[in-house]
């Protein structure tokens, strides 16, 4: 049933702009179209796209609590330009007392293991709560940012989550990204002057150098796929 309706958004959608795909899903799935926001370049795109649209669309956020000032300093930008609600969604606080409890602050630099497991426990688990019980979840990925995302579809089906996801920006260049942003005066994380291209948790994330991956400066003590169990399509 999931490949059908999968399927059948990719026909009925083929000829829209984005911001009219945004209104066709807003009215195909009423209350059941949400947004995960992390306020990276390409979040603040679809941010300006959903705010441009009017559309009944949640937007939402994981406040995992190691994030950086800067980060929040966007967020608050962008409460005050569009002026719309943004949820926000965080780990289980029992669940982290434990893992400092019994491994410390800065466990995910010991193995692989623990990296992903703080990431469950501070993405994973509050993501899950977040999409229960709605129907399309709309991400910023690009196909550009890793090898891991090429072969990813404008719509489809995250199993891990039982979902449809939708990829606007799937088959946008940086440089498009950059472009629209200036253009249309979007708040953007002031760390991204400073050579960090993807942004996450302050602990786990850092400038890339000329050349470098654009997923290179996130966890970048460890050879992965750098991923971290939110898009479960991809495993690490």
């Amino acid at each position: 049933m999931s490949a059908i309706i999968v399927q059948e958004l990719l026909e009925k959608t083929k000829d829209l702009s984005l911001d009219e795909t945004l209104v066709f899903l807003a009215k195909e799935f009423p209350g059941k179209v949400i947004f995960s926001t992390s306020f990276g370049q390409e979040d603040q795109v679809i941010t300006d796209f959903i705010a441009k649209s009017n559309t009944d669309i949640t937007v939402f956020t994981l406040d995992t609590g190691r994030l950086f000032q800067e980060t929040y300093d966007v967020f608050h930008k962008t409460l005050k330009k569009y002026k719309r609600p943004i949820e926000v969604f965080f780990p289980e606080a029992a669940s982290v007392e434990n893992l400092l409890k019994t491994k410390g602050p800065n466990s995910f630099y010991d193995s692989v293991e623990n990296r992903k497991e703080c990431c469950f426990i501070r993405k994973v688990v509050p993501l899950r709560k977040a999409l229960a019980g709605n129907s399309v979840w709309i991400t910023g990925l690009r196909a550009e940012q890793s090898e891991n995302r090429q072969d990813l579809s404008l719509f489809e089906y995250d199993g891990g989550f039982e979902i449809i996801k939708f990829n606007p920006l799937l088959k946008w260049t940086l440089e498009e990204v950059e472009t629209y942003l200036s253009e249309n005066n979007v708040p953007q994380n002031a760390l991204h002057k400073q050579g960090f291209v993807s942004i996450g948790c302050a602990p786990c994330t850092r400038a890339i150098f000329p050349g470098e991956d654009i997923r290179a400066g996130r966890w970048w003590w460890e050879s992965s796929h750098k991923e971290c169990g939110l898009h479960s399509a991809k495993k690490d």
